[in-house]
Order: C-alpha cells, then sequence, then structure tokens
C-alpha cells in the first residue's frame, strides 16, 4: 500500500474518471486512447489516486490489469461520486439557464402574444401551454404543472407571487327571453330578486365575488340551482332558473343565452400568477412579456 495517504477529501473528480475507465477497459493502453492521453501519464494518474486513497486499486499484468479487492470495494462508490457531480453540475446549469417553462391559462384568456414574444427571444427554449381549470390556477401551480398562469382573480394566493395585468368588465348573462334581454345595461338592483346559481366546486372567496354576494347593501343574493360545473351553470339560466355574471360579453356561444353590460360594480382582475420565489429566468421573462403583451381581453367572434 502506499505511503503517507492524503486526506480523502482530497479526492479529485479527474482521477476518479481516469479510475472509472481503467476500471471498464481493464487495459492501460486502451483506457489511455479513451482518455486521449499516454499510457504513462495515465499510469501517474492512478498512482496518484492511489496514494489519495491510501490502497492499490489495480493488479497490472501481461494479459492486461484487473481490479484489486479495494478496487473493487471503490468502484461503485467512484462512479457514483461522478454521477453526483454530473447531476450537481446540470442542476446548477439549469437553474442559472434554465431551458424550460409551461405557462397555464384559464378559459377565455389568451396568452399567444407573450408567448409569441417569449419565445422569439428564447428560440432555444422550450415553451409550453397548458389549459387550466378555471378553479385549479393555485393548485396548478404548487404542483408545478405550471410554472406560470393567466388567470382571473379572485383565487387563493398564499405562496404565490401575483401581478395584475388588466381589469375586465363584469356582465349579466340572461336567457333570450328574459324580461331584461335587449336592454344595453342593468344595475345590481335590476336583479336584486334574480336567483343566482352555485357552483358546488368553487371556492367561497370566488363564489362570493361572482355572485356579488352579499350584495353592497349587505342583503344576501337569492340562491339558484347548486350545480356541479360552469356549465351546468349555463343550462340552468338558460332554462330562465336564475341569471349568472360573467367576466366577458362572449363568455359563452350559448345559443340561448345573451349578455347586458352590468354597471356599477367593479371590474374583475386579469393577473399572471408563478410560485414566490422562483428563479427561473424564463418566468422572469414571460412576466415581462405579459406586462407588456397581455393589456386587455381578446374577445373571440361569435361563433369561434
Amino acid at each position: 500500500m502506499p505511503d503517507s495517504p492524503l486526506p480523502p477529501a482530497d479526492l479529485d473528480l479527474r482521477l476518479l474518471r481516469c479510475f472509472a475507465v481503467v476500471a471498464e477497459h481493464r487495459h492501460f493502453g486502451r483506457a489511455a486512447e479513451t482518455l486521449h492521453t499516454t499510457q504513462p501519464s495515465l499510469s501517474r494518474q492512478i498512482r496518484r489516486l492511489e496514494r489519495q486513497v491510501g490502497a492499490r486499486l489495480f493488479d497490472r499484468g501481461r494479459q492486461g490489469s484487473r481490479l484489486t479487492a479495494a478496487g473493487e470495494a471503490f468502484l461503485p462508490l467512484a462512479n457514483e461520486l461522478l454521477r453526483a457531480a454530473a447531476r450537481a453540475a446540470a442542476t446548477a446549469r439549469a437553474a442559472a439557464r434554465p431551458s424550460r417553462i409551461t405557462i397555464g391559462h384559464t378559459r377565455g384568456l389568451y396568452i399567444t402574444p407573450a408567448v409569441r414574444a417569449l419565445r422569439h427571444r428564447d428560440p432555444d427554449a422550450d415553451v409550453r401551454t397548458l389549459n387550466v381549470d378555471w378553479n385549479e390556477p393555485h393548485k396548478a401551480l404548487l404542483d408545478h404543472r405550471v410554472d406560470a398562469v393567466v388567470a382571473r382573480l379572485p383565487f387563493p394566493t398564499d405562496g404565490l407571487r401575483v401581478t395584475v395585468l388588466y381589469d375586465e368588465p363584469r356582465y349579466l348573462v340572461v336567457s333570450r327571453d328574459h324580461r331584461l334581454a335587449g336592454k344595453e345595461s342593468v344595475t345590481l338592483d335590476d336583479i336584486a330578486d334574480e336567483p343566482v346559481p352555485r357552483v358546488r366546486q368553487s371556492p367561497p372567496v370566488w363564489g362570493a365575488f361572482w355572485r356579488i354576494d352579499p350584495r353592497p347593501d349587505g342583503r344576501p343574493v337569492p340562491d339558484g340551482p347548486l350545480v356541479e360545473t360552469v356549465e351546468d351553470k349555463f343550462e340552468v339560466i338558460a332554462a330562465g332558473e336564475a341569471v349568472g355574471i360573467l367576466p366577458s360579453r362572449h363568455a359563452t356561444q350559448h345559443p340561448d343565452l345573451t349578455t347586458i353590460a352590468l354597471e356599477g360594480v367593479e371590474p374583475c382582475q386579469v393577473a399572471l400568477a408563478t410560485r414566490a420565489g422562483d428563479r427561473n429566468r424564463l418566468v422572469a421573462a414571460f412576466r415581462e412579456h405579459a406586462r407588456a403583451h397581455l393589456t386587455g381581453t381578446v374577445e373571440p367572434r361569435p361563433g369561434d
């Protein structure tokens, strides 16, 4: 065994790489060719490693080299160290210059201009988009299904960074044969006694905002039918059982529904949400593009 071993903390990853290649080939000459070095130089590197380890790692013979008992024990751990070093470098590169981002958006919100700008700025980045259910922006971010999401407030924001992009007016939606159908605008007084559906899966803050419950005078909103989905809500409104409130004149293309401007209520806000503390440079870049390019609703045409 070599004298005066060096402290194990001084192990050199380059020497580990040399050891792993010699162990693979079991021949110093072939290993030297793989490493693009000379056989004498490689032999010196292995002797240096053996001194660092404090044990002989190879028995050399005419037919090649074989691992000693110490070498056999050392090989899997050396390979593990090499893989860990490679992972550490890859992780650092990804943190310094991540190459992938998934951008979520909820129904009726169009993010194409900002996505196009991001792809133009970073043509090598893998930029993906994903439609997110109206009640899932918070969960989708914390589950890492998306790295950013454009959605309508209100939704839970704990653990998130939220940037308001623009306001959207709210509209009343009624059946085409409703007494208010055809009016240019209405106020909350006009619908004071109209029932409004409740969506079972909606968070309380969401239900309160979109039902405007309670009303400004403190009165509770008459309860309409309890439904499972937003689509079910449209059906009960079309049947004349209730009225609803939507963020866009074209938020539904249901043939039996019509929308009316709703005066005297605060607008809803469209926002970009990301995980708080996310250092992904693509997230920061998309935030810039969203502020620059997502400045209002791009309304779909009827029938689109």
